[in-house]
């Protein structure tokens, strides 16, 4: 079986560790069984660490040791800016830059609107609820 590459926005995690049940958490449940992996950069992981470890989440620290112990099994990569390529917010461009660098092109989001068509390249946005849909085409089997 092939498992999808794809780039997560740091807001998919966070809204898939605090509801598991919803889309996001399906995804990042998918990652944990090695049915789904990320592609990230040394930008995606500051930001995923620097996020999840604000109070306001109130994470546990030993549920974030396991979520980024599953960070050193995804597709680390190293990425040069692209020309072309621009996020509603600059700091945001890197979730495409990340996404246009593997052969998926596929960035998932829970805020589209932060990824305008024009700035996107060839990179596919998808939100979490499609997302899911398309993971489940891949594996081959039904998930609702």
């Amino acid at each position: 079986m092939d498992v999808p590459l794809w780039t997560l926005d740091t807001n998919v995690i966070v809204s898939g560790l605090l509801s598991p049940d919803g889309p996001p958490g399906r995804l990042v449940d998918a990652a944990l069984a090695r049915q789904l992996r990320f592609a990230l950069d040394d930008r995606i992981v500051r930001e995923y660490r620097s996020v999840l470890a604000r109070p306001k989440f109130g994470f546990k620290s030993a549920d974030l040791a396991l979520f980024f112990g599953i960070l050193a099994h995804q597709q680390h990569l190293a990425v040069a800016p692209s020309e072309g390529l621009s996020a509603a917010e600059a700091a945001d461009t890197k979730f495409l830059e990340v996404a246009a660098a593997i052969e998926s092109r596929v960035l998932v989001t829970g805020n589209t609107k932060h990824y305008p068509r024009s700035g996107r390249g060839h990179v596919r946005v998808l939100t979490p609820a499609e997302a899911l849909v398309e993971l489940a085409t891949v594996l081959g089997s039904p998930r609702g």
